[in-house]
């Protein structure tokens, strides 16, 4: 075994979805640094275009292509799209995430439970199907889901974002049962505390960022890039026995 190879990702096909910003940019940089063909992916098609342009201004392989991943339309066309053009998908990562509502669970409007729902959920779930059709062909390939440790432990006030991260983990343990004898790696990371758009309400109150970062073993706000690490290995030949599990990513929040 060639050792210094194990993380290479040089010939391979990667898509991200939700990589426009936050954790899912961070990953779809990391990939492309690492010798990959991305694609990178989210609702606007300009914000893919500019990650990709800045990919490829560094010297790396980079597209950009829209998709809402919570519309079954679009996931058909954006596969058909990745099979005319590459002919094979090697890694999928489902990053794509929405949290519309804080509040009471009880109290979670119908639209904000549907639209959670369909992004979290519905979205990666049909991704994965129409990726796994194209790994089958190919005799292989990796999923990673960016899940959450809300899935794990409820967060405060989050309850439908939380149930959908539950549900995620749950999925990748399902799709990674049943299509180990595919050669399909099926694996999720866990964020904890991330600076990202969607956790600025807290990150923007040092305050409390202090208070609630105080209990950590790691006493500090994560970053996108401390995601990376993670999603690399599992997807990875590095990872070559690792199927169905997930990998927590917290600061040691749940420790």
């Amino acid at each position: 075994m060639d050792y210094t190879k194990l993380m290479d990702f040089t010939g391979k096909v990667v898509f991200v979805s939700g990589s426009s910003r936050g954790i899912g940019e961070a990953i779809v940089r990391a990939y492309a640094a690492n010798g990959a063909d991305v694609i990178v992916s989210s609702r606007d098609q300009g914000a893919c275009d500019a990650v990709a342009e800045s990919i490829r201004a560094d010297g790396g392989k980079a597209t950009g292509k829209a998709c809402h991943a919570g519309r079954m339309e679009d996931i058909g066309r954006v596969f058909d799209w990745i099979k005319e053009t590459y002919g094979r998908l090697d890694v999928l990562v489902n990053c794509g995430g929405t949290n519309p509502f804080y509040g009471n669970i009880g109290e979670t409007p119908e639209d904000a439970f549907d639209k959670t729902i369909d992004v979290n959920l519905k979205g990666p779930f049909y991704l994965s199907a129409k990726a796994v059709e194209m790994m089958q062909s190919q005799g292989g390939g990796a999923i990673v889901n960016v899940a959450s440790i809300n899935g794990i432990k409820p967060g405060h006030l989050q309850g439908i974002y939380s149930m959908t991260k539950s549900a995620m983990i749950n999925m990748t343990q399902a799709f990674a049962r049943e299509y180990g004898k595919d050669k399909i790696r099926v694996n999720a990371i866990c964020p904890g505390f991330i600076d990202t758009k969607m956790t600025a309400v807290f990150t923007a109150n040092d305050k409390l960022v202090d208070q609630y970062t105080s209990s950590f073993p790691i006493q500090r706000v994560g970053k996108p890039e401390d995601m990376v690490g993670g999603v690399l290995y599992l997807s990875s030949d590095a990872a070559g026995f690792t199927t169905g599990t997930t990998l927590t990513m917290d600061g040691g929040h749940l420790a």
